[in-house]
């Protein structure tokens, strides 16, 4: 099981890494926009779209990585009162019940949606936008596989925690 958690925990990481860098190439597309509005009085509309896309992709990728680091909204009005293996029943629970269903749901009608814009074609309906709309479609079915994975990790560690003899 430890092989398995050591496994999707890596992955995350990559995943939280990759899109770290995905943040960094908004920031510098960001800049060169401001500039050449600016000091051009112009701007692209491929530029706004690529900053479009960038941010959807660093939100949609990065949910597994910051779930992973506990960082995700979460209401703790009992939460933080339990004992570990108490919050260990909560988010194996959880994970069961919520987190692997809305995932599953929502791959599922997104690959649809991401395949459907894919075999159109569709892309931007603005002059000079962005061609393959489809892949930002996509993101959100690879998000929600990253946040499954990482909740998959999460529900084992959760097993471990409440099966620990100690």
């Amino acid at each position: 099981m430890q092989k398995i958690i050591n496994f999707l925990d890596r992955v995350g990481e990559k995943i939280g890494v990759l899109v770290s860098w995905v943040a960094t190439l908004l920031a510098i597309i960001i800049g060169l926009d401001v500039i050449i509005r600016y000091v051009f009085k112009f701007t692209y509309v491929w530029m706004i779209e690529i900053e479009i896309y960038l941010f959807g992709m660093i939100f949609l990728l990065a949910s597994g990585y910051t779930f992973k680091y506990e960082k995700h909204v979460r209401v703790d009005v009992f939460y933080t009162k339990l004992s570990r293996k108490g919050k260990a029943w909560v988010d194996l629970l959880g994970g069961a019940l919520l987190l692997i269903p809305w995932c599953y749901v929502v791959i599922v009608s997104s690959w649809y949606y991401g395949l459907s814009s894919f075999m159109i074609g569709e892309s931007s309906p603005q002059p000079g936008g962005l061609p393959a709309l489809y892949i930002l479609k996509f993101c959100i079915t690879l998000g929600f596989v990253f946040l499954l994975l990482q909740g998959i990790s999460h529900m084992l560690k959760s097993i471990q925690i409440i099966f620990n003899k100690n």
